[in-house]
């Protein structure tokens, strides 16, 4: 969510001339910036924001792959007690 607010600004300044004024929110103040920094800023952040989504896909996958083996361990544990003895 963050990510798509952050490339919607960015497209956002794109249209804007370059002695635009723009203010850049700092909690609850607006302060007056220059659109070159505040467009750097809102990239990096973007950048920021990709890794960490990477980042998370990684380690979810990772972890979904885990649970998977644990779940295929456990099954092979528990078949034998399951099935009826003759």
């Amino acid at each position: 969510m963050e990510k798509a607010e952050v490339e919607q600004t960015v497209a956002e300044l794109q249209k804007t001339v370059e002695d635009a004024v723009i203010y850049k929110a700092i909690g609850s103040l607006l302060v007056k910036a220059e659109k070159t920094k505040v467009t750097e800023e809102l990239v990096e952040r973007k950048e920021l924001l990709d890794t960490r989504s990477t980042v998370l896909a990684r380690q979810e996958e990772r972890m979904r792959s885990q649970i998977k083996e644990a779940q295929t361990k456990l099954q092979e544990d528990l078949s034998p007690v399951s099935q009826p003895s003759s």
